[in-house]
C-alpha cells in the first residue's frame, strides 16, 4: 500500500512539475474552479433577486429584500470563493482530518473528538432560538446550492488529492458545521491549559520561583484597559492573596504521578495546535483603540482593530457587505467587515450607526482537574468520597489508506479525560478538561443581534449571549460615543487561582458560578478621551472583585499605543491611526540597550561582533523592512534569553523562551541585578555573570547572522532575515516543493516583530507565522473613509487573480476602502452577479 501511494504521489509530482514548466496548462486546469461572477444564476428557495457586487478586489456586496435571502447568498457566494477552506475547517471541527490525509492526521483526531467540539456542536444546535436557527439554515441551505452540484468543480486541491487515491464528495453542509467552527477559534484563542501545563512543568524543575519568572505577574509599570474597575465588596477577599502556585503542583506526592502526564499533553496540545493551523503562540497579540472626537481631526470617533492570527493561505478572514435594500424591522441588516468561511453575518465590522473592534481577552476559562479513577471501573471516578459514573461515548475514525480506529472517551463531572486522546497516557492518573465552550452557547446570536445594534445598550445587549471565547470589544457610534465591554462565560471557582492543575475528587476548586454579565469590565465615554486594548490586563487585579486571568499580554503594545495617542501633538487623522497600525518601535529595546552601554568590545577581537554592538547602540528602535540594529537586536535578545534560561526550563525552551512578551519581562527582571542567581548556566562548572552571558549572546547573534546573511554588517536588513510565507493549510505543507510552489505565496520580506504594535511572531528560523489578520479603520465621521485589509486575497482557487492580490498592500500597511454607500459600491464594481429564485 505504501509502495502503491509512493508511486501515485511520483506521479502527481511529475504532471505538477509538467504543468509548472507549461504555465498555461496548469492555469488551465486551476481555472475549472474559479466560480461565475457575472450574469444570472439560479438559488432555489429565493423569494426575489439577490445582486452581489464584487470590487476589483473581489469584495462581495450582497444585496437582498429579505434575511433568508440575504444570508442565503451569503452562503453561496463564500462557497463559490472559499469552499475547501471550509470543507477543511469542518473536518477540524470534527475531528475528521484523517479521512482526506491519512493516518498522518490521527493524532490531531483523536485530540479533537476527545475535547468534543462537534459533540457539543450538537447539543448547541438543538437550543438555538427560531431567528437564529433560520438564519444559520438559510446560510447552509446557500453552501449547500452551490457546493453539491458544482462536486467535480469546487477547488484545485481537491483535484490533487484525487490524483492521490482521495475520493471524496461535498456532504451537505449543516449549521452544526457552523458551530463547530466556533468552538474551534474558541480553542484557538483559549491557550490557558498551555500555561497551566508549562507552570505546572516549571514548578516542578524549579520551583515557584522559576515558574513566576518564566510565567511572571502582570507588570505594575504597564497599562490595564479599564481604569475604574468595580471595586471589591466589604469583606471580598483581594484576589492578588490567591495567586499562590496551586497546592498540587508543590506536592510531589500528588504531583508526580500527573507530571509526566503534564509532559506528555503539553507536547500534544502543542503539535496538534501547529497541525491545524490554530497555535496559541504566546507571543501573538491583537489591538484595537478606539479614539474620541475630541482628539481626532474629524470631532468624531476613530476606531481601529487589527487582529493577529496564524498566517495562512487563503485568510482566515473574508470580507463581506450584506445589504437589505429597505433596512426596517423586516429586514435590518446593513453591514461591512469580515467574518470567517463557513460563519454567516459579520463578525468585526460596522453598519449604519455602530462599529466595533475585536481583541482576546486572555481570559483563563479553562482547567485541568486530576481526577481519582475507580480501581474496579475505568468508567468511575470519585467525587466528595463516593464514586461516580462518567458519561462514555465511542468515536470512530475513519482513515484514508487504513482501518476505521476507534476510541472511547470518557467525560466526568469537570469536563473530557484528555488521557483517552493518547495511548501512552492510559494507564497515568487522569487529567480532565474543564472549558467554557465545552457547554452550550449563544455564540451566533450574539453576532446576528451585534449586526443590527444601533446604540450602545443594544451593542451591550447583543454581547450578554457572547459567552465563548471572551473578549475584548472596543464600540463607537456616529453619535460620538465610545466605549468598551469585555463579554463571556467567566468561572468563579470555589477555590484556586487557575494557574495549574488541581484535584478534582474533593470538590474545593469546583467551578460555582459565572461572572454576571453586568459586573463583567466596561465602560463607556472615559474621560481620557480614548479606549486601548492590546491583550494586555483587562483589570487591575487588587481592586476587581472576580478573577479574570493571571496570563495577560504584557502590555508593551498598549503602552505603545497609549504614548502615540496621547503624544500627538494635532488632531489625530485616519492616515494618523493607519500609520500607527504599522508602527514599528520596541519599547522593550529601550529597556534592555542600556545594559549594553558599558560592553565593549574592539574591532581587534572581532570587526563584526564590534559593529553589530554599535548597530545596536545607534539603532533608532523601530523594526522597519530596511534596519541594520533591529535585527541584531531581535536576534539578540533571544539569544540572550536562551543562554539564561534554557538550562533551567528544559525541553520548554522551544515553546515558552524567546518567543512573546512574558520572556522580555523575565529578561528585563534579571537584567537588573548583574549577579542574579538566573545568569548562571547549571550546565558549566563557573558561574557566570550577567555581562559575560550578554558578550556570548553578542558572539552567538554575531555568528548566526554570519552564517544566515554574510560577513558584512551593512547587509543585515531585517527583511533579510524576517520574511513570510502564506502556507495554504493543507497541501502547501505538503513537504513536496511543485506542489507548494502552486499553493504557496512567499516568502516576503516582512516589517514588525513581537512585542510591537506592528506584532508579528516567527520561527525559530524568523520566517512569520502569525501577524494582522486583518486591519481595519472605521471614520465615523464618513463611513466611505474607512478602510480595511486581510493577509491575502477573497479568493481561495489558487491562480486566480485574487488569491494573493492584497500580499503587496498587506505588507507595506496599506488598506483598501471599504465602500459603505450603494453609490460608493456601484463605483467600484468590477463584477455583478444576479441570483434569481
Amino acid at each position: 500500500m505504501k509502495i502503491l501511494a509512493r508511486i501515485l504521489i511520483s506521479l502527481v509530482v511529475i504532471a505538477l512539475i509538467t504543468m509548472v514548466a507549461a504555465g498555461g496548462a496548469l492555469f488551465t486546469f486551476a481555472r475549472q474552479s474559479f466560480p461565475q461572477t457575472g450574469g444570472t444564476l439560479k438559488l432555489a428557495g429565493l423569494s426575489g433577486n439577490v445582486e452581489v457586487i464584487r470590487d476589483k478586489f473581489g469584495v462581495p456586496h450582497i444585496y437582498a429584500d429579505t434575511p433568508a435571502d440575504l444570508f442565503r447568498a451569503q452562503g453561496f457566494v463564500q462557497a463559490q470563493d472559499r469552499f475547501f477552506q471550509m470543507e477543511f475547517w469542518r473536518r477540524i471541527g470534527q475531528g475528521r482530518i484523517s479521512e482526506l490525509f491519512g493516518a498522518s492526521a490521527l493524532s490531531q483526531d483523536k485530540f479533537i473528538r476527545t475535547v468534543g467540539w462537534a459533540h457539543t456542536a450538537e447539543q448547541e444546535a438543538t437550543s438555538l432560538d427560531p431567528d437564529t436557527r433560520v438564519i444559520l439554515q438559510a446560510y447552509a441551505d446557500g453552501v449547500n446550492a452551490y457546493a453539491l452540484p458544482n462536486a467535480d468543480r469546487l477547488s484545485f486541491e481537491f483535484k490533487v488529492l484525487g490524483l492521490i487515491g482521495r475520493k471524496w464528495t461535498p456532504e451537505p453542509w449543516t449549521l452544526v458545521n457552523t458551530l463547530t467552527w466556533g468552538k474551534a477559534m474558541s480553542f484557538n484563542l483559549a491557550g490557558n491549559m498551555d500555561a497551566e501545563l508549562g507552570r505546572m512543568i516549571l514548578t516542578e524543575r524549579g520551583g515557584a520561583d522559576l515558574a513566576n519568572l518564566m510565567l511572571p505577574p502582570y507588570p505594575s509599570d504597564m497599562p490595564v484597559i479599564v481604569r475604574a474597575a468595580t471595586a471589591r465588596t466589604p469583606g471580598q477577599t483581594d484576589m492578588a492573596d490567591k495567586f499562590t502556585i496551586s497546592p498540587l503542583s508543590q506536592s510531589p506526592a500528588s504531583a508526580s504521578p500527573s507530571l509526566a502526564s503534564a509532559s506528555a499533553l503539553y507536547a500534544l496540545n502543542k503539535a496538534v495546535q501547529r497541525a491545524i493551523g490554530l497555535e496559541h503562540d504566546p507571543a501573538i497579540g491583537s489591538n484595537n483603540w478606539v479614539i474620541a472626537g475630541s482628539r481626532t481631526a474629524t470631532g468624531k470617533p476613530i476606531l481601529a482593530n487589527d487582529p493577529h492570527l496564524s498566517i495562512q493561505m487563503p485568510s482566515i478572514w473574508y470580507m463581506n457587505g450584506l445589504h437589505c435594500r429597505v433596512v426596517s424591522a423586516a429586514c435590518p441588516y446593513d453591514i461591512v467587515g469580515v467574518t470567517f468561511p463557513g460563519s454567516p453575518g459579520v463578525i468585526i465590522g460596522h453598519n449604519t450607526r455602530i462599529g466595533w473592534g475585536v481583541t482576546n481577552a486572555e481570559v483563563d476559562t479553562q482547567d485541568l482537574f486530576i481526577e481519582k479513577p475507580n480501581p474496579q471501573n475505568a468508567g468511575e471516578f470519585e467525587y466528595k468520597g463516593k464514586f461516580e459514573p462518567a458519561q462514555v461515548r465511542e468515536e470512530v475514525i475513519r482513515v484514508a489508506g487504513a482501518a476505521p480506529v476507534t476510541i472511547t472517551v470518557r467525560t466526568s463531572r469537570h469536563g473530557p479525560i484528555m488521557n483517552d486522546a493518547m495511548p501512552e497516557l492510559k494507564d497515568r492518573q487522569p487529567m480532565a478538561l474543564s472549558w467554557t465552550a465545552l457547554r452550550p452557547g449563544l455564540l451566533f446570536k450574539a453576532v446576528l443581534a451585534l449586526d443590527k445594534a444601533q446604540n450602545w445598550d443594544q451593542f451591550r445587549d447583543a454581547l450578554r449571549n457572547w459567552d465563548t471565547p471572551a473578549q475584548n470589544f472596543v464600540y463607537a457610534d456616529v453619535d460620538g460615543n465610545i466605549g468598551y465591554q469585555m463579554p463571556g462565560n467567566i468561572p468563579i471557582r470555589a477555590k484556586g487561582d487557575g494557574r495549574a492543575p488541581v484535584p478534582g475528587w474533593t470538590g474545593e476548586y469546583d467551578w460555582v458560578d459565572a461572572v454576571p454579565f453586568d459586573q463583567l469590565p466596561h465602560v463607556f465615554n472615559p474621560p481620557e478621551g480614548y479606549i486601548v486594548t492590546a491583550n494586555n490586563a483587562v483589570v487591575d487585579v487588587k481592586t476587581y472583585p472576580y478573577l479574570l486571568s493571571t496570563n495577560w499580554d504584557y502590555g508593551y503594545r498598549a503602552k505603545r499605543i497609549e504614548q502615540m495617542i496621547t503624544s500627538a501633538k494635532q488632531k489625530i487623522s485616519v492616515e494618523d491611526v493607519r500609520a500607527m497600525q504599522f508602527d514599528s518601535f520596541s519599547i522593550f529595546s529601550t529597556e534592555v540597550i542600556p545594559y549594553l552601554q558599558g560592553i565593549n568590545v574592539t574591532s581587534a577581537d572581532n570587526q563584526a561582533l564590534s559593529e553589530a554592538l554599535r548597530q545596536i547602540k545607534a539603532w533608532d528602535g523601530k523594526c522597519t523592512a530596511d534596519s541594520i540594529g533591529c535585527t541584531v537586536f531581535e536576534v539578540f535578545w533571544r539569544e540572550l534569553a536562551h543562554a539564561a534560561f534554557d538550562d533551567k526550563v528544559g525541553d520548554l525552551a522551544k515553546d515558552i523562551v524567546g518567543t512573546g512578551t512574558h520572556t522580555q519581562i523575565a529578561l528585563r527582571t534579571i537584567l537588573a541585578d548583574p549577579n542574579s542567581k538566573w545568569w548562571d548556566n547549571t550546565n558549566t562548572p563557573a558561574k557566570e555573570t550577567r555581562d559575560q552571558v550578554i558578550v556570548q549572546a553578542l558572539k552567538t547573534t554575531t555568528a548566526k547572522l554570519q552564517t544566515r546573511l554574510g560577513n558584512d554588517v551593512n547587509g543585515w536588513q531585517w527583511s533579510k532575515l524576517h520574511t513570510v510565507v502564506f502556507p495554504n493549510q493543507t497541501l502547501g505543507k505538503s513537504g513536496i516543493q511543485p506542489i507548494e510552489q502552486i499553493f504557496n505565496r512567499g516568502p516576503f520580506p516582512a516589517a514588525g516583530s513581537s512585542g510591537l504594535v506592528n506584532a508579528t511572531g516567527t520561527n525559530a528560523e524568523y520566517v512569520v507565522n502569525w501577524g494582522p489578520s486583518w486591519r481595519e479603520v472605521f471614520d465615523l465621521s464618513d463611513w466611505s473613509h474607512s478602510l480595511g485589509i486581510h493577509t491575502t486575497g477573497q479568493s481561495g482557487h489558487t491562480l486566480h487573480q485574487h488569491y494573493d492580490d492584497m500580499i503587496p498592500l498587506w505588507l507595506q500597511g496599506e488598506n483598501v476602502p471599504l465602500a459603505w454607500t450603494r453609490k460608493d459600491v456601484d463605483g467600484v464594481a468590477e463584477d455583478m452577479l444576479t441570483l434569481t429564485p
